[in-house]
């Protein structure tokens, strides 16, 4: 850890350690000095911007990067980080892509197409938003359902955020479940139809993801090829560090100090998701409820996982397998994750150890950071 005066003279080149108290943390130690930062399918992957970075060309690398945060957005911290040239309206519009699927994919805000659908049962979807679709109902259907984007009628019952926080009704949730059920959801070219009238879609498991996928390539097209992307623990780079070598992405302890972490790993362009039960939770009669719901019960998942980490070509991949892993458990979502080519995965248990896919430490570069 720096000193006091060590932190304020690297915080005052641009280049310092700055904290954010999230679930994951990028600590990106750029040319001389660090910073600390907040946290693919191979047969279904996404086009990727790889294709633009080869046609636009890169931007010249930035004597200080240029930074914008926000509190305004999908109800958690956002940061871009870019370290490049750049002109203050490029992030600008990296915002307004934030707020634009913030609005669109909501699914109590009237007149979004996931509102539309829930209330009338069918809706033409605009492609970006069908193309969300079609990745949620693929990690239902990987899943057996234990992912499930018809979740909605359980997850309108529980709010996390209320300030006197309360159990849903036992009864409710029963029959909640009940409706429950991917396989009654359909895709006919843009037209998207539940056949349950008492189903409904909530995309918010994926939705982050999808959207940070969004922002880096529109940055890529604006010639960017080093930046961070962190949209509240969803966090995805962009190329590697200006001196060509790759970012250090922390991974913390669940509930743990922001400077407590669990394991460093080395990427480039790559994203890095977590979910855990620290992230969304409450507290009732000693008993912790957290974010991460069994799809079969209603309830909270209690399978003896506190986070799952997934590292990733896109983000909203991320998003999908470690919500997917979590509910799956360490025993079927570790096999599920070897079972991918592409995907790394972490998994923290209970009894705080640490359980890595394969080759998550031969192709990421794992430095442990556990405690002694």
């Amino acid at each position: 850890m720096m000193n006091k005066n060590k932190e304020e003279e690297n915080r005052n080149t641009g280049y310092g350690l700055e904290t954010v108290r999230l679930v994951c943390l990028v600590l990106l130690f750029c040319l001389t000095a660090g910073i600390l930062l907040f946290g693919c399918n191979g047969s279904e992957k996404e086009e990727s911007s790889s294709g633009a970075q080869e046609t636009v060309p890169a931007l010249e690398y930035a004597s200080v990067p240029v930074s914008r945060y926000s509190l305004d957005y999908l109800d958690t911290f956002i940061e871009i980080k870019v370290f490049n040239n750049v002109e203050e309206e490029v992030l600008d519009h990296c915002f307004d892509i934030i707020a634009s699927y913030e609005n669109r994919l909501s699914r109590t805000l009237a007149g979004t197409e996931i509102y539309e659908l829930n209330e009338t049962g069918t809706v033409e979807m605009e492609e970006d938003v069908l193309r969300l679709m079609e990745k949620g109902l693929y990690y239902s259907q990987l899943s057996d359902g234990i992912f499930d984007i018809t979740v909605e009628p359980v997850t309108s019952l529980w709010d996390f955020k209320a300030e006197t926080p309360a159990l849903p009704e036992a009864g409710a949730l029963e029959e909640a479940v009940k409706h429950v059920d991917y396989t009654k959801l359909s895709i006919d070219g843009n037209r998207v139809t539940l056949s349950d009238p008492e189903s409904g879609v909530d995309l918010g498991a994926i939705a982050k993801g999808y959207v940070a996928d969004q922002v880096k390539a529109y940055l890529v097209e604006q010639g960017v090829n080093s930046a961070i992307i962190n949209l509240g623990g969803n966090v995805l780079c962009i190329g590697t560090k200006p001196d060509g070598s790759t970012f250090n992405v922390g991974l913390q302890y669940p509930f743990g100090a922001r400077d407590d972490l669990i394991a460093i790993v080395r990427i480039d362009d790559f994203s890095v998701v977590t979910s855990g039960i620290d992230q969304r939770n409450f507290t009732l009669d000693g008993k912790l409820y957290h974010h991460i719901l069994n799809t079969e019960t209603g309830y909270p998942c209690e399978n003896g996982l506190l986070s799952v980490t997934i590292i990733s070509e896109n983000s909203v991949d991320g998003d999908g397998l470690s919500t997917s892993c979590f509910a799956l458990g360490l025993e079927k979502g570790m096999e599920l994750i070897d079972s991918i080519d592409g995907i790394y995965a972490a998994f923290v248990t209970e009894d705080y150890e640490i359980h890595y896919s394969k080759g998550f430490e031969e192709h990421i570069a794992v430095t442990d950071g556990q405690k002694g």
